[in-house]
């Protein structure tokens, strides 16, 4: 048996070494047209601020081609699938010197990722503006900061606002620009004030409901230019978002989702026999709506790349989906989430509520004792857990969406959270730790 994996990192070495412990005997190879594999690209930002040692971003690679060929797998580097005959089982694939050769396979795996948005006015060849998705961006991202003073982030989301407090940290000044009414949109209106002021106080010049038409400058990047006027800047990082790599997919002839992602069973099979997909180019079942859903992160790469490699090796696995789980920090805060929020419950056509809740992370009388924020979601009638949202002041405290992470991927109840028999000591939580009084006033309201 012949595997044919298209895209190495994520998804697609998880998905080569599970497909080699299932089958020992099966010829694994792995075709990625970059020049590493198998990094966490969510460290990233993180590499850029200080926040990793070394300076090469080596840190961030966890499995090197060597280290898989040891273990029987072939990694072929700079190697650029550009076509699908999925009649023929064949993948034409373009090598470093250029050439091109038709790769037989008997099993296919599409993990090709997500690439960043670039609106027109980033489609440009002035130096000093950049995107953030592999070790390359950082790397070249990084060369530029080097002699940077002044920085423009184009976007609100989660790199936007991770960035905004790593560039803080070299000491450069940063304006972020947001189109949205507000940063963190993700969230419920309610809970983006938060956010917004923890940037102000890094001292992050936020302007939102601001869109930007075009870039200034020659040679190198001056300015961005806005609807509210100009914002000069020697470096501008666009960070609006990704989207699904489909173009081998299309190419074989696999249906794509109505989220434009790669539509997949539970077996991370797609429709044409003998071709799966798995990571940011696919799309997943969210658990609590019921529905495919595209929302591409690191964990849901590396557990549907495990199953579609067990599957494509012989065996039988399936992916129960997600629950759209995601955090992340800004300064001092920790925001997480988990479900849906009262936004795209009722966007569901579920009839929702929510309660808000500010309290503290620790017993209120004890010194470590930091203010948060929850906001909780549940079905009226049916009592059913939807999702609920965390601002921590304490950024650790955000984990606590941990909780109703694993509560939504069983189909809980509020009751069932209300219920839920939580550690406690003055140090880390109340006698009734927020989560537990969220879930009794909403019980009220259900």
């Amino acid at each position: 048996m012949r595997i044919v994996i298209v895209g190495g990192v994520a998804a697609g070495m998880s998905a080569a070494s599970r497909a080699r412990r299932q089958n020992p005997d099966a010829d694994i190879v792995v075709f990625e047209a970059g020049e590493f594999i198998s990094y966490a690209a969510c460290g990233l930002p993180y590499a850029l601020g200080g926040e990793v040692e070394g300076s090469d971003f080596g840190r961030l690679v966890i499995r090197t081609p060597g280290q898989m060929r040891q273990r029987g797998i072939s990694v072929r580097l700079g190697c650029q699938a550009e076509g699908v005959d999925a009649r023929a089982g064949t993948v034409t694939v373009r090598g470093p010197d250029g050439a091109t050769r038709a790769e037989p396979y008997d099993r296919l795996l599409l993990a090709t990722g997500a690439e960043p948005v670039r609106p027109p006015f980033a489609q440009t060849d002035l130096q000093g503006v950049h995107v953030l998705k592999s070790i390359p961006d950082a790397q070249a991202l990084d060369e530029t900061l080097r002699d940077a003073q002044r920085v423009c982030i184009v976007g609100g989301g989660y790199i936007g606002l991770e960035m905004a407090e790593m560039l803080r940290q070299r000491g450069l000044s940063v304006v972020l620009v947001e189109r949205m009414p507000e940063v963190a949109s993700i969230l419920d209106e309610p809970l983006r004030a938060p956010v917004r002021a923890a940037l102000e106080r890094g001292g992050v010049d936020v302007r939102t409901g601001v869109s930007v038409s075009g870039l200034t400058g020659h040679g190198r990047v001056t300015g961005v230019q806005t609807d509210a006027g100009l914002i000069r800047a020697d470096t501008v990082l666009v960070a609006v978002g990704i989207r699904p790599r489909t173009e081998l997919a299309r190419a074989a002839g696999v249906t794509l989702g109505a989220s434009g992602a790669i539509a997949v069973n539970n077996r991370q099979e797609t429709d044409v026999p003998g071709i799966s997909a798995a990571g940011d180019c696919a799309e997943a079942l969210h658990r609590v709506t019921g529905r495919p859903v595209y929302i591409p992160l690191a964990l849901t790469a590396n557990r549907a790349g495990r199953v579609a490699g067990v599957n494509m090796a012989g065996g039988d696995a399936t992916f129960p989906g997600i629950v759209g789980t995601g955090i992340f920090k800004t300064f001092e805060l920790g925001i997480g989430l988990s479900g849906l929020t009262q936004a795209q419950a009722e966007q569901a056509g579920l009839k929702a509520a929510s309660v808000d809740l500010s309290t503290t992370d620790a017993a209120g009388y004890h010194r470590a004792a930091r203010p948060v924020h929850i906001r909780l979601t549940g079905e009226k009638g049916s009592g059913r857990l939807l999702g609920a949202q965390i601002v921590a002041e304490e950024h650790h405290a955000a984990k606590r969406i941990d909780v109703i992470a694993a509560l939504l991927g069983t189909g809980a109840s509020v009751q069932d959270l209300f219920d839920s028999d939580l550690a406690y000591a003055p140090p880390f939580s109340s006698t009734w730790d927020f989560p537990l009084v969220a879930a009794d006033r909403l019980l009220r309201l259900l």
